[in-house]
């Protein structure tokens, strides 16, 4: 049995691609929306967050072999979980880590290494500020940017229930609230900015499957200033770029079983 701990949307293609070699499979989601698109594709899937304790169990329980981390690379705290758990319960854990964009060398960019940062360097510059690093951390930015002289904070996010009431108790208006599911071409990222008349961009430095390039590319070509966050950095040992580096991680740990 191995274990998938998924958090991109490219974990559900890797998900069937291990379950293709005929190995055993039980993925785990956080929401309830990922977990029907694995049962769509005909995945087992477990619903909600675990600590390292409780995957620890998990993994005993159902006497999973390895486990396979693709959650999502701003993700900390999972990786951080599967790392331990994975440790505590004695099997081999494989991370699967987008390919990586390198951040463009740019006058209108700057990269930062956290949220706070990003948000301090936001609060200097003023304008409209167009997030795109979701909701998990919209509080950081809200604090922050909202109520402030000359500012307009526009929030993109997933259209959520969940995400529309963390928006409101935060004090964002819904006129500046963009409720849609990427990922998003360069085009309709410059419609997006052109609509809001956005002056400043932030986003997280989450690779090519995240649509980052689209997202950065636009904003450069309409002279829009920008803030990356760089991806936080773990130790996480054995780590593959691609699908292929995983299947082969798995092809030899069955071999020495």
């Amino acid at each position: 049995m191995i274990l998938l701990i998924a958090g991109t949307g490219d974990a559900r293609e890797l998900a069937l691609r291990i379950k293709q070699e005929g190995y055993a499979l039980l993925t785990s989601v956080v929401t309830e929306n990922a977990a029907k698109r694995m049962r769509e594709a005909g995945l087992p899937v477990r619903t909600g967050r675990l600590t390292a304790e409780a995957m620890a169990e998990l993994i005993r329980h159902e006497q999973v072999q390895a486990v396979v981390d693709a959650s999502h690379p701003f993700a900390e705290e999972a990786s951080k979980n599967a790392i331990a758990a994975a440790k505590a319960a004695g099997v081999p854990y494989i991370r699967y880590e987008r390919e990586s964009s390198s951040s463009p060398r740019h006058a209108k960019v700057t990269i930062v290494d956290d949220y706070e940062q990003a948000a301090e360097l936001a609060a200097q510059k003023r304008g409209v500020v167009m997030l795109t690093t979701g909701s998990k951390t919209l509080h950081i930015f809200a604090k922050r940017l909202l109520g402030l002289p000359d500012t307009t904070l526009v929030a993109r996010m997933l259209p959520r229930e969940d995400n529309m009431r963390k928006c409101e108790e935060l004090g964002l208006e819904q006129k500046n609230i963009v409720a849609m599911q990427g990922p998003f071409s360069k085009e309709l990222n410059k419609a997006l900015y052109d609509h809001y008349k956005v002056t400043l961009m932030i986003t997280k430095e989450s690779g090519k499957a995240g649509a980052f390039d689209e997202k950065v590319e636009a904003a450069l070509e309409m002279g829009i200033e920008t803030i990356i966050i760089r991806r936080p950095q773990l130790d996480y040992g054995t780590v593959c770029s691609d699908f292929a580096g995983v299947l082969r991680q798995l092809g030899r740990l069955s071999a020495a079983q």
